[in-house]
């Protein structure tokens, strides 16, 4: 699905989007969906445990490239800064870049609009900790 090198800029947009916000991002690349994707990434964001952050405020980009899916869930910190709308916009310019094979860069923009998103509501402190890891996660499943 991704490169290496794809899966590297990947990261660094999370660290680049984390590194202006206390807020945490991660990605899962699934390699099937059968479902609807929210309720995919739901599962996801729970099983991960990304619902124990400290001030609730981790987003999940959740992408099934082979299956044209993609979803996006925040933790109830993160959804009560969203304004209406703000993730469907998120999947629509992913998706604007998915359509033409531009995985990567669909994935890294969504990060990016993420990260101003988070960014408004969190602004880094100054004892931030990195709660959760910024690899990209592989849902085999």
């Amino acid at each position: 699905m991704l490169t290496p090198e794809e899966l590297n800029r990947v990261v660094e947009s999370i660290r680049a989007a984390e590194g202006r916000t206390s807020a945490e991002i991660r990605v899962c690349i699934a390699k099937k969906c059968k479902e609807n994707p929210l309720d995919a990434a739901y599962k996801k964001f729970k099983q991960l445990k990304m619902d124990t952050t400290a001030l609730r405020n981790s987003v999940l980009i959740y992408v099934a490239p082979d299956n044209h899916k993609a979803a996006v869930v925040g933790d109830s910190g993160i959804d009560e800064a969203a304004q209406e709308g703000f993730w469907d916009s998120v999947l629509e310019e992913m998706f604007s870049f998915f359509k033409n094979g531009r995985i990567c860069e669909g994935i890294c923009r969504g990060v990016g609009k993420v990260g101003e998103l988070v960014n408004s509501r969190y602004p880094v402190s100054e004892n931030d900790v990195n709660e959760l890891c910024d690899d990209v996660i592989w849902d085999e499943e």
